[in-house]
């Protein structure tokens, strides 16, 4: 009998013990030892299969009692079963450390929890009776036992859920498959996956989160669901906190948010970030995925322990983004809370489905508010962009007619602004919704947003595009804004020539800056593109009208004749006259700025087809009208060879240019 397992103190003794080994060689002898071995342990599990048979039977016998004022006789049983858990118990109790209590799960760790479902079952019939009856002794007993157990297992699934760090190594590429484990004395398995070298969090291997899932449900089973997901709960959530201390995120109080200068702000917001992604990708379907399996039989259980933790990992993830919004804004935040407003709106779907309504419907209301006010903060960020290209007042211009750098920032703004184009899109969209809800409608209404569409169409504006959105209009409105302040910045330029190089030069940078990006691009449209093609253009024959009007005018062959003869005198004054006005336009040109080489190229050629031939055609028929080499020399500064040399001079900003022609 099983008894017999029990020493002289009742402690049970496990597995029987195989027999001493012998020195003996004969191979006959070791057969017998090993037969002898394996008599005793099936011996063994035939005992323990009895004795839990007939437990089995006890209880069925107390379900079955109609009559609970008199219950049937408490075998002896009760007692020897009692004492194998107590001896299972003790022997867990004095192990030194939780590193051999944290074994793969063995046969022996089987029967203690298998044990333990029965006591908890018995436990729960002998409660049925009265108390004072036969059966009030063992009740007792009993209900002393299963507390220890139940404390035994607690301490057990606490040290297992604390432990993971010590199996990230092997099992970093673990993942946990729910629809995979078996219960009810089947072996767990969880899928292994190759697919990444990162770390998994959780790290627990299949045997861990199996006997795991087998003292969960035996507590719950017992009555202890309280203790169980408690100490599940506390331990989940401390490990959750280290995990975003790994990602460098802790909480931060929103007066220290608002006291941070940017760029300590920034590096905090990049970490918050990251966190917020390892929430959505990793942190919440992995609780998840582990709660399911601890708690296969109780879903209940797990959908409300990872509420609970849900909730306060959110919570304090929507305290530092609220706390960000109330900083003063300013231009150079716009993109941090793009980010921030995409890492939000990507976490929505890691809690869909997985908290209970209640919690899901907290959280998204909860997290859908803070991604609002980020929008909303975007919004008045481009509101302010129109305010500083309005209030952007020079006094002093760009030397050489360069491109501007208000020009530069504000492109390179919008090209950067344009990369999260989907994500504009959508906020101004919404702008304009809550807008038309909204009785104190501010200069963003979708009243004055429409207006001014309406006003581009009828003026047939160059930002006009037929595809408009709330997002393309707010740009076009900066593209005007933009128009204007430039145009005024020309009548900063006395020379009308420098001015249409100015505005060639912003206009031509603006339309390149589109062009080069898809996303800007697309928002513009081609309409856009011709149209800022063609004012470019108009700009580029006002130039060539301002400049070389009078060039053109002093090598025509008209009123080079009196009395039907060629006038010596027109001709040498027209070549000092040429001589002059060229030498100034090369003095001055040469110091302009054309940064775009495909411009500074085309200005170049068309320059020179439109000076080059009519020089060219005047020396040829005017130059024999002087008397000798010395009055050529005199008046004829320039072979046509040279007008194309130093034409390539031309928009360097090099104010040395004709110096090194001179030398």
């Amino acid at each position: 009998m099983v008894k017999n397992h029990l020493d002289k103190n009742g402690s049970f003794t496990g597995s029987p013990k195989p027999p001493h080994p012998t020195t003996s060689t004969d191979p006959h002898s070791r057969k017998s030892s090993q037969e002898e071995l394996d008599h005793s342990l099936n011996h063994h599990n035939e005992e323990v299969k009895k004795l839990s048979d007939d437990i089995d039977r006890f209880i069925d016998e107390l379900s079955t009692c109609d009559d609970k004022s008199n219950p049937p006789e408490v075998p002896e049983i009760i007692e020897t079963f009692s004492k194998i858990i107590e001896s299972k118990i003790s022997k867990h109790n004095t192990c030194e450390n939780s590193s051999t209590r944290l074994c793969k799960m063995t046969e022996e760790d089987n029967f203690f929890v298998e044990a333990v479902s029965r006591l908890s079952k018995l436990t729960n019939s002998l409660s049925e009776f009265p108390s004072g009856s036969m059966t009030t002794r063992s009740l007792n007993r009993t209900s002393m036992v299963l507390q220890r157990a139940m404390t035994l297992m607690e301490e057990d699934l606490r040290a297992l859920l604390e432990d993971s760090s010590s199996h990230v190594k092997v099992y970093k590429n673990s993942s946990f498959n729910s629809n995979r484990l078996l219960v009810d004395g089947e072996q767990c398995s969880l899928t292994l996956s190759d697919s990444s070298g990162e770390e998994e969090y959780p790290s627990f291997p299949p045997d861990t989160v199996t006997r795991m899932n087998r003292i969960a449900s035996t507590m719950i089973m017992a009555g202890y669901e309280t203790e169980c997901c408690q100490v599940y709960s506390i331990t989940r959530r401390n490990a959750c906190v280290e995990q975003m201390k790994k990602l460098e995120f802790e909480k931060i109080n929103m007066e220290d948010v608002q006291r941070m200068q940017w760029d300590s702000l920034e590096g905090e917001i990049t970490r918050w970030i990251r966190a917020v992604k390892s929430c959505s990708t990793t942190l919440f379907p992995s609780e998840k995925r582990l709660g399911d399996s601890v708690f296969s039989e109780s879903p209940m259980n797990s959908q409300s322990l990872f509420s609970h933790l849900a909730r306060a990992i959110v919570i304090q993830l929507l305290d530092f983004a609220e706390a960000v919004t109330m900083t003063k804004r300013s231009a150079e935040k716009l993109f941090k809370y793009l980010d921030m407003y995409e890492a939000l709106r990507d976490l929505i779907p890691s809690i869909k489905n997985s908290c209970s309504n209640e919690c899901e419907n907290e959280l998204n209301s909860e997290i859908q508010a803070t991604i609002d006010r980020l929008g909303e903060s975007a919004v008045s960020i481009f509101s302010d962009l129109e305010n500083s290209i309005k209030n952007d007042v020079a006094r002093t211009p760009v030397p050489g007619g360069a491109v501007h750098p208000l020009t530069r920032y504000v492109m390179n703004y919008l090209k950067y602004a344009c990369e999260y184009k989907i994500t504009l899109e959508h906020i101004f969209h919404q702008h304009v919704k809550f807008e038309e809800s909204n009785a104190n409608a501010n200069s963003n209404s979708p009243a004055k947003l429409m207006s001014t569409l309406e006003v581009e169409a009828e003026n047939d504006s160059p930002h006009c595009n037929s595809d408009t959105t709330p997002f393309s209009i707010q740009l076009v409105t900066i593209m005007d804004l933009l128009d204007t302040n430039l145009e005024a910045k020309s009548n900063l330029y006395r020379d009308p020539a420098l001015r249409d190089i100015f505005l060639m030069n912003n206009g031509r940078y603006i339309l390149q800056k589109v062009k080069g990006s898809a996303e800007i691009h697309q928002v513009m449209g081609d309409t856009w593109c011709r149209r800022r093609s063609t004012i470019v253009r108009h700009y580029h024959k006002n130039y060539q009208r301002e400049t070389f009007g009078k060039v053109l005018q002093i090598l025509t062959h008209d009123g080079m004749q009196v009395h039907g003869k060629v006038a010596k005198t027109t001709v040498k004054e027209r070549f000092k006259n040429f001589n002059a006005i060229f030498d100034e336009i090369h003095r001055s040109q040469s110091t302009w700025v054309v940064s775009d080489e495909q411009l500074q190229s085309e200005l170049r050629v068309s320059i020179s087809a439109l000076v080059i031939p009519a020089y060219r055609s005047f020396f040829g028929r005017f130059r024999q009208y002087l008397d000798n080499a010395k009055q050529a020399e005199k008046y004829i500064k320039y072979q046509p060879e040279d007008i194309e040399i130093l034409i390539d001079d031309f928009f360097d900003g090099n104010s040395t240019s004709m110096a090194r022609r001179k030398t």
